[in-house]
């Protein structure tokens, strides 16, 4: 039985209110805040975030593909699937495969993972959807848009959590919101306009034809997720349909993290799970050159998958408010900021390869002989001495505490100018490594703190994106 076994969200800790970018502008405020990624996040980070979550408790051995979808890739000509399946630690075996140009990349790679476990072509695939869009300065969408990401494992088994019962889409040709290939900013038409021909015609042709496919009504239905450009559109096109806005309709997430691209209609979906009963029955629809609609069943199994996972209740309750709108702009890459202390050395394309399972995977050595780990990983164990008699262990989900830490102040970019360096201890295996903390209050790391591993892209240089693992306070 095709289904939704686990799921798993990311918000960045980061959040500006939306009264601050109004100030900047002397303009008007939507109200709220929006979520804001760091400046060493980007889709492919957020992606790994939220699989880690899906995968906490889950086994990774039966995942036979990982599809990623984002409209904000890091890359024009590279996938960046195999990236986050390779921080992920999937095992290199299986499919994966990049979904962008939409909005609906999200659920075009749901349906996909769908078709795929239905098939039999694979017992269970990863799907992730991650977006950082860009508005132009002083717009509406700079307020609107948020950064975040979702993931689902959508399996064929006897237990889903969440069965797909069905499904309905319509593709529609339509300059509403694009960007070119050389576009910074999203550009749009006129919202009436958007909202009229673009968003309502489509949805409700999609959520209209799924009712009828299936033979129900509005009142069959518990929540109704309905991705949205705003709260009023999304209220709006709820009335046509006959549902009631009060009881009915799923928030739509945009006065506390934003409208999060093609990942929002997902991201929607996790905090309808978390309050989800057994029996309910789910709306899932989502809009971009044209519309996808689901139908969703929620079985006993979600009471098992709602334990242990942060999801979008843990990552909202989790935040720190940007200080000011400039450092906005500097995160963002709008607003340059004085580089920090430059990396000596440059990545190449060999070493990357070579050293793939420890600087991406994240595993460390462990002796055979002696039982003695190491990160990175060693080939001569430095206490027995036994060559190339090891197993690789994981470390990229395991606790550390603070050992020892310095306060850089001149590694720093002007925006962050002071960088925690830290050596810390993993509860496993007793292992030791230096590494970079993130997400923190520096004047605030202290020894023992307890921190957990965050995939991070480092830098750029020799025309490559450098990600590496840095640490960060529990959130």
């Amino acid at each position: 039985m095709a289904g939704i076994i686990s799921y798993g969200a990311y918000i960045p800790l980061w959040r500006l209110s939306r009264d601050a970018i109004a100030e900047a502008w002397g303009s008007g405020s939507t109200g709220g805040e929006r979520s804001v990624a760091n400046n060493d996040e980007d889709v492919v980070t957020m992606a790994v975030e939220a699989a880690f979550d899906c995968l906490n408790g889950v086994g990774r051995e039966n995942v036979d593909g990982l599809y990623f979808a984002s409209t904000t890739p890091p890359f024009k000509e590279k996938e960046c699937s195999t990236l986050v399946a390779t921080a992920t630690d999937l095992k290199p075996e299986i499919v994966t495969a990049d979904y962008g140009n939409s909005l609906r990349a999200g659920t075009a790679a749901f349906r996909a993972a769908l078709d795929a476990v239905v098939g039999g072509s694979a017992r269970s695939v990863l799907v992730t959807a991650s977006d950082c869009r860009l508005g132009y300065p002083r717009s509406n969408y700079e307020q609107s848009f948020g950064d975040a990401a979702a993931a689902f494992l959508i399996g064929n088994t006897t237990k889903p959590a969440v069965i797909i019962e069905g499904s309905y889409s319509i593709s529609n040709e339509l300059y509403d919101v694009w960007r070119l290939d050389k576009d910074t900013y999203v550009q749009s038409w006129e919202d009436r306009f958007i909202i009229e021909h673009g968003y309502t015609e489509n949805m409700e042709k999609a959520i209209s034809g799924l009712m009828k496919k299936k033979g129900l009504s509005p009142k069959d239905i518990t929540k109704a997720i309905l991705y949205a450009p705003t709260a009023r559109a999304q209220q709006g096109l709820a009335r046509r349909l006959g549902f009631d806005a009060k009881t009915q309709l799923q928030d739509p997430l945009i006065s506390n993290i934003g409208v999060s691209g093609c990942a929002h209609a997902l991201l929607m979906l996790v905090a309808a799970l978390e309050e989800a009963n057994p029996g309910d029955k789910l709306l899932l629809a989502s809009y971009g050159s044209g519309a996808d609609a689901f139908l969703l069943q929620v079985t006993d199994e979600i009471e098992k998958i709602n334990e242990g996972r942060r999801g979008v209740k843990g990552f909202l309750s989790s935040k720190k408010a940007l200080p000011s709108y400039t450092r906005y702009l500097s995160y963002k890459g709008l607003l340059e900021p004085q580089p920090g202390e430059p990396f000596r050395l440059f990545p190449a394309a060999t070493t990357s390869w070579r050293e793939r399972d420890w600087a991406i995977r994240m595993h460390a050595s462990k002796c055979r002989n002696c039982g003695l780990t190491t990160f990175p990983i060693e080939r001569v164990c430095y206490s027995c001495r036994s060559k190339d008699n090891y197993e690789e262990v994981r470390l990229s989900d395991k606790k550390a505490k603070v050992f020892t830490y310095t306060l850089d102040n001149l590694a720093g970019r002007s925006d962050d100018p002071t960088i925690p360096q830290t050596e810390v201890a993993f509860e496993f295996g007793d292992v030791r490594t230096y590494i970079l903390m993130t997400d923190c209050e520096p004047k605030e790391v202290s020894i023992g703190m307890p921190v957990e591993m965050t995939f991070r892209r480092m830098y750029e240089g020799a025309g490559m994106y450098n990600y590496f693992w840095k640490c960060r306070p529990i959130r």
